[in-house]
């Protein structure tokens, strides 16, 4: 199983509304076939700015890297560049992880 976490920076001059819009994005893309489990949440804490935490599991390689390559993601991830930088973690983990 591969883990995908990525901290969306939020921009400080994004408004509300444009988080709002871009938490619904993020969140859609759990439609995607390859996306085994996801949820996207804002961060309880904003010590360092509006954080938008995102955190799914792919079943293999083949299927995080269908997730990279997919249209939808793409046009996504080019959406969130307009308003906020990221930072991601990727892994193998083990499928007995409990959620």
């Amino acid at each position: 199983m591969i883990r995908h976490v990525v901290l969306f920076r939020v921009h400080d001059e994004a408004s509300e509304e444009d988080v709002d819009a871009a938490i619904d994005e993020l969140r859609s893309l759990a439609s995607l076939p390859s996306v085994q489990w996801w949820r996207v949440e804002r961060s309880s804490d904003i010590r360092k700015g509006r954080v938008i935490v995102e955190d799914s599991s792919f079943a293999s390689e083949a299927d995080f890297a269908e997730f990279r390559r997919d249209p939808k993601h793409l046009a996504v991830g080019e959406a969130m560049a307009n308003i906020s930088d990221w930072l991601n973690g990727d892994y193998e983990a083990s499928s007995e992880m409990s959620d």
